[in-house]
């Protein structure tokens, strides 16, 4: 489906079932079958969502990262740190320069306590390199602990959190089924690293292709998570629209944790910028159970019906842990409903024979 970026309105296929006297003759029949076919799949709604989308009053600033940048630096009242290569100007923040061998990340210091949250991400990767020669790409992290280098796009590995990585370069050589740029999702207690050879295959709950490298405009993330689904939606033609890139459910994150964004570049490199990350908070209600709990304690976990190692033969590396979503009940009805039309066209077919037959012997 897609999202309007600036408004609530959220698109679906509505199934409506029609149903209209049968008739013996095969025209009217058929005219009937082409009728409610067309209004079937022409038949399109809008629902309102009670989730925001850029809306201002739900705006969290101290967990917000917008220009002219203040609050950021390394002061005792920053809100924002930053470390390696990292470079804060006026108009953007560069996490690497296209230089080789750079590495460096920008941090909320401000821990987030919202059970459910939204963040937009502006961000812009350009650089010299031509087509397959550049790299490595940006994470952005929602993790127990931060300022923590590694190598995992200059972040720790074996990290406590959620890692949605932009990854620009491919390292599998012989993962030739995805294309790349590859945007994925990473959930991890600690237990599991990242795998740079298959580039995070083994261990990713799902991802999408994106051309998000030297466009001629900036480009958008969000990172939704609320009521144990993860979503993460792109913008990469600056059309205002949100496209989904990964559904998960059965998802679980703590409170208290902090966001940031790391980049990191090798014998390949790229100008990785961040332009803004919105942090938006989620009026959902919650169980009096749910309001209970000490939401500190929970471990970063995810209740999948296969295991994430599964990915590794899988083409898309995409799947779900819970229910179909609305645009696959819709297919899987309009299969079905296809079905139930063939088998009324043989039978109508069949019995229009049968009554021409017996006509001959009267």
């Amino acid at each position: 489906y897609v999202r309007v970026r600036n408004n609530f309105v959220w698109k679906h296929q509505e199934i409506i079932v029609c149903s209209r006297h049968y008739s013996n003759k095969m025209t009217n029949f058929s005219t009937f079958l082409r009728t409610a076919m067309l209004y079937l799949i022409l038949r399109t709604s809008f629902v309102h969502c009670d989730i925001t989308d850029g809306n201002q009053e739900h705006l969290k600033r101290e967990h917000s990262l917008m220009k002219p940048y203040h609050g950021v630096g390394s002061s005792s009242s920053s809100q924002w740190d930053f470390w390696g290569s990292t470079l804060v100007t006026s108009s953007y923040v560069r996490l690497t320069p296209d230089d080789r061998s750079k590495q460096g990340s920008i941090w909320n210091t401000v821990p987030v306590h919202l059970k459910d949250w939204e963040m937009h991400v502006q961000y812009k990767i350009h650089g010299s390199g031509k087509k397959n020669l550049h790299g490595d790409g940006i994470a952005i992290w929602y993790t127990k602990e931060r300022l923590h280098p590694g190598p995992v796009f200059g972040n720790q590995d074996h990290f406590v959190g959620l890692a949605i990585f932009l990854d620009t370069f491919r390292n599998d050589l012989h993962g030739m089924d995805r294309t790349f740029p590859y945007i994925s999702a990473m959930v991890s207690n600690g237990s599991v690293g990242y795998d740079h050879g298959k580039d995070g295959r083994s261990a990713e709950l799902g991802g999408c292709p994106a051309e998000i490298r030297n466009k001629d405009h900036e480009t958008y993330l969000a990172i939704r998570y609320s009521k144990g689904r993860l979503t993460v939606m792109v913008d990469v033609e600056d059309k205002n629209e949100w496209k989904e890139c990964i559904d998960i459910g059965g998802v679980s994150l703590p409170t208290g944790y902090y966001f940031g964004a790391s980049a990191a570049t090798g014998d390949l490199s790229d100008n990785h910028d961040i332009i803004s990350m919105k942090m938006y908070q989620l009026m959902v209600e919650h169980t009096a159970e749910e309001e209970s709990q000490d939401w500190t304690k929970i471990e970063p976990s995810v209740n999948l019906l296969k295991s994430p190692k599964d990915n590794i033969d899988d083409p898309t590396g995409n799947f779900r842990g819970t229910a179909l979503t609305g645009w696959k009940v819709f297919l899987l009805l309009l299969c079905s409903l296809l079905g139930i039309v063939v088998c009324a066209v043989v039978g109508a077919v069949v019995f229009q024979k049968r009554q021409e037959r017996n006509k001959r012997f009267y």
